[in-house]
């Protein structure tokens, strides 16, 4: 009897370890030592707040900043998401210390409304920014910087004639969306976000409108049968960070858009696509590569915290199984951390990268450290992972 005893109090034991390793595998709230997202945001937004303006994100740069681009916006958002989030005031309290220079002294690397050339939709996401500190410190002065880029990426300039691509813009326009519209992914983060954080700050639905039915454009129009993305139309290949900046972009929009937005089940329907094909191409250890499908190709480490950041949105508001893609984005914020050097900087990071329809444009692109692409996805991360990531709540009037 008590060898019985002891063979199923053996059992149950084991059983219960087994509980625990599987809850560990798929845990997102508890960490090993030197791994706690709120350790390394901390250490990212230091780092961050260190890093003098980059040039599209290369903080190595032999080029002289002449504006502030989206990747430095991108890093600034995660900072100010993590430290608000976790309640870090002193943090965020540098964090709007760091933005003031740019209404008087730096007013000159406040980006041009109206650039010649195609990029044009990366120069107006700058406008998140001050509307994200306005949620918090209600200065009007930040409400009508930000909003002049959020309502400008729907309003054609009078007088365009330089602009490069103004024949597209126009139709764009005339069929209200934005004329900035290029049918580049990335774009899927640059311009809903702006007008998401618009909406949030003005509680106007017509921002979150445009968002959503932009993004039902982009989906309808470079979304791919397994869920991916092409580049942009003429390129055929899923280019890691181009797929993360739609990843993240349905993601915060997810979290964002009313219920009755007749675009809600659309977008919900083509992210779950996407998660469901990430996890098949996500790497034994957790990582995604430059090219997402490509066995070959290398581990890139902006677009795996890119994805990371996504499937823990997803985890945490219960639209993804928690133990599936828990799993996978636990698996994946440990391995990221190892590519963490000694300065807090993130390595094999992708330069900026233009659309080309060559692989071995792609393949062979720079591996960059501390290129803030990679720096803002592993802030976005550490704030996912620190903090609550329900809905977002519109910013109470004063």
């Amino acid at each position: 009897m008590k060898k019985f005893l002891l063979v199923v109090q053996t059992l149950l034991l084991l059983a219960a370890a087994s509980n625990v390793q599987a809850q560990k595998s798929y845990d997102l709230k508890k960490f090993p030592k030197g791994c706690q997202p709120e350790e390394i945001g901390i250490r990212l937004t230091e780092r961050y707040l260190q890093t003098p303006h980059s040039h599209w994100g290369d903080i190595n740069s032999k080029y002289k900043v002449t504006l502030v681009t989206y990747p430095d916006v991108c890093a600034w958002l995660g900072a100010l998401w993590f430290t608000a989030g976790t309640g870090n005031d002193s943090l965020y309290t540098r964090l709007v210390e760091r933005f003031e220079p740019l209404f008087t002294t730096q007013k000159n690397l406040q980006p041009n409304l109206f650039p010649k050339d195609h990029n044009v939709v990366d120069f107006y996401v700058f406008g998140a920014v001050p509307l994200e500190i306005y949620k918090r410190n209600h200065d009007p002065k930040y409400l009508e910087l930000g909003m002049k880029y959020a309502d400008g990426q729907w309003e054609l300039p009078a007088n365009p004639q330089h602009y490069k691509q103004l024949s597209e813009a126009k139709k764009y326009a005339d069929d209200d969306y934005s004329w900035q519209t290029r049918l580049w992914v990335d774009d899927m983060f640059m311009i809903t976000d702006l007008q998401a954080q618009a909406y949030l700050v003005t509680g106007d639905k017509k921002y979150i409108d445009r968002a959503a039915r932009e993004m039902a454009l982009y989906l309808d129009r470079i979304q791919r049968p397994n869920g991916l993305f092409y580049h942009h139309t003429g390129t055929p290949y899923f280019w890691g960070r181009g797929d993360g900046w739609m990843a993240v972009g349905m993601a915060e929009m997810l979290r964002m858009l009313p219920k009755d937005n007749p675009y809600l089940p659309r977008i919900r329907a083509a992210y779950m696509q996407m998660m469901e094909t990430l996890l098949r191409y996500q790497a034994y250890d957790g990582m995604w590569r430059q090219i997402i499908d490509n066995p070959n190709s290398w581990k890139e480490t902006s677009s795996t915290a890119m994805f990371t950041y996504a499937m823990i949105l997803g985890v945490k508001n219960g639209w993804l199984d928690r133990k599936i893609y828990g799993t996978a984005a636990r698996k994946a914020w440990l391995t990221l951390l190892s590519y963490l050097d000694e300065k807090d900087n993130l390595r094999n990071v992708c330069e900026g990268t233009g659309a080309k329809n060559s692989f071995d444009w792609y393949q062979n692109r720079r591996r960059l450290t501390g290129d803030l692409h990679g720096q803002a996805a592993m802030l976005w991360c550490a704030y996912a992972l620190s903090c609550d990531v329900k809905p977002y709540k519109l910013t109470p009037k004063r």
